[in-house]
């Protein structure tokens, strides 16, 4: 079987996507598996017709590597791959659609609203909570184009900022707690890490610059919370009807409770990011946690066979 790994893209997360897809790559040589690194742009369906791959290990952040886009091409073409499927894919990029299937589901989520960028006055006006805020884009990952507003006096410049990934942006309540990040592998909470940024938020700039944030593992939390953000981080997975492995990221305000921000349908995948982090704390080394991803994406192929 001859496995390539897809990464690069063209999307605001290319160059995290190539470190993602350089560390999967290695790992599937040295487990001796046949793998080809593929760096994907506009001609990608010429790549995939002249690699010839029985299997693409997805490893493209953002743009159309998590909206579904990939995904599509790859069922027409009959390419089996990992991860989630084409609806899943769209739904957890498109953070006004997710929402509202959490909301649908009773999966709890911080107030928010739509704006669109031709009616910025009327949908703001609609607002109904305090600042602070949290402004970002509709569909956008490694939180670009995210700002944390205190006052009135920002909101033009953060939503300037955020119209650029998109027509459409989401203004948050801003609920102060720990960042905790829920990492599912096949339809299974593994554990989850609390993030502890030196920066005003678990930003891009947090998350992809060494020593600027602190990762406990397990989080700080009680074990009655802790029990309460995996089954609300699964919940959230499912409802969306994700497969393979997700990073679900959820906020715990002061009260304990756990409110789900978004779910990662193809999160980082370099050794010391966060998923393979907790696959660590659970038991997976690296590798184990990738050949696991390949054994759940094969399994559905051949089920979709019967």
């Amino acid at each position: 079987m001859k496995i390539g790994v897809l990464m690069g893209g063209v999307s605001a997360e290319r160059e995290v996507s190539l470190r993602s897809g350089k560390a999967v790559f290695k790992a599937l040589k040295n487990l001796g598996y046949n793998a080809v690194a593929m760096d994907v742009s506009s001609d990608v369906c010429d790549k995939l017709k002249r690699e010839r791959i029985d299997m693409a290990f997805l490893v493209l952040h953002g743009g159309w590597g998590e909206d579904g886009s990939i995904q599509g091409l790859l069922e027409v073409m009959g390419i089996p791959y990992t991860g989630s499927g084409v609806l899943a894919s769209a739904l957890a990029m498109n953070k006004e659609a997710s929402k509202k299937i959490f909301l649908y589901h009773k999966i709890p989520v911080p107030p928010f609203v739509v704006v669109s960028r031709k009616a910025v006055s009327r949908h703001l006006s609609a607002v109904g909570f305090g600042m602070p805020w949290v402004i970002k884009p509709a569909s956008e990952g490694s939180s670009v184009g995210v700002s944390i507003i205190k006052n009135k006096k920002q909101v033009k410049a953060a939503i300037e900022k955020s119209f650029e990934y998109g027509r459409e942006i989401i203004v948050e309540k801003y609920i102060e707690g720990k960042e905790v990040q829920i990492g599912i592998l096949n339809d299974k909470s593994l554990g989850g890490v609390e993030v502890r940024p030196s920066l005003e938020f678990y930003n891009y700039e947090a998350k992809y610059t060494a020593g600027l944030t602190e990762y406990i593992l397990p989080p700080e939390i009680d074990k009655a919370t802790y029990k309460r953000a995996m089954d609300v981080a699964l919940s959230a997975h499912k409802a969306l009807g994700c497969s393979g492995a997700t990073r679900v990221d959820l906020i715990i305000d002061r009260g304990e409770n756990p409110y789900v921000l978004e779910v990662n349908t193809i999160p980082g995948m370099t050794e010391t990011s966060l998923l393979p982090k907790i696959a660590k704390k659970a038991g997976l080394d690296f590798p184990a946690l990738i050949e696991e991803m390949l054994k759940e994406a094969i399994n559905r192929a051949g089920k979709a066979k019967i």
